[in-house]
């Protein structure tokens, strides 16, 4: 039997979107996979270290892409299994912000240590907003996508050295290069991904690095909104192209 290869997120609204079609993309692929998300929506990096110390049973538990009901704590999630990744995020306002990530994002990294040691660590590096959106501009006082995706790449970068993480999923490059290509829809809202082509592009690329696959020959189809074949082409050519 092929080993199973277990990924937990701890995360947010961000994270949901990632792993949303991952278990069925690997399914279509032939691997089998674990996908657990620990879902509070906008979760901060502060706020997952105040759950830790705190033990508290603060997360909605999706698991494979679909909301369970249950809610546990990171500490029984990290010792439930023996996790072969586990991914940390900022949430999406406080992306662009070096001094939101510190102390946070080590201490997390040394609990997730000590209780799954074996498990690789990756900092999910999330997207910017839409371009002319209000989220964008009037809350965060953005001009365009780019500059607010060049400020979360300089500021995860700093922290995610510091934090000793040797492994990023670049989410935010790729939503990047969508948006610069003109694949749509990437956004539902202006900052959460689209339930067909968003969603799906990211889920590729969390395949393409986890698994080491790559996504033209998925056969994968069912997804949440219809997605045309000329933009499901462009994406898989796109994410089988894209280094890591």
């Amino acid at each position: 039997m092929s080993k199973i290869m277990k990924i937990l997120a701890i995360g947010n609204s961000f994270s949901s979107d990632a792993t949303r079609y991952l278990y069925k993309i690997a399914e279509a692929g032939g691997s089998i996979v674990k996908v657990v998300n620990l879902y509070i929506g906008g979760c901060s990096l502060a706020t997952h270290y105040k759950n830790m110390n705190n033990d508290a049973k603060a997360y909605a538990l999706e698991f494979n892409g679909q909301d369970t009901g249950f809610l546990v704590s990171i500490r029984e999630s990290l010792q439930s299994d023996d996790w072969d990744y586990i991914t940390l995020q900022q949430a999406s306002h406080f992306s662009p912000y070096y001094d939101t990530y510190m102390p946070y994002l080590k201490a997390l990294s040394d609990y997730v240590r000590f209780h799954a040691p074996k498990a690789k660590q990756a900092f999910h590096r999330t997207w910017a907003y839409e371009n002319g959106s209000y989220r964008l501009c009037t809350e965060l006082g953005y001009e365009s996508h780019t500059a607010m995706f060049n400020d979360i790449k300089t500021a995860s970068k700093r922290a995610i050295s510091e934090a000793g993480l040797n492994m990023v999923i670049p989410s935010g490059e790729l939503i990047e290069r969508m948006v610069l290509t003109g694949i749509t829809p990437v956004y539902r809202d202006t900052f959460h991904l689209s339930f067909g082509v968003g969603r799906y592009a990211v889920a590729a690329l969390w395949y393409k690095l986890f698994l080491g696959k790559c996504i033209s020959g998925n056969p994968f189809n069912k997804f949440d909104e219809e997605i045309s074949g000329e933009v499901l082409d462009a994406v898989k050519c796109l994410v089988d192209g894209f280094e890591l």
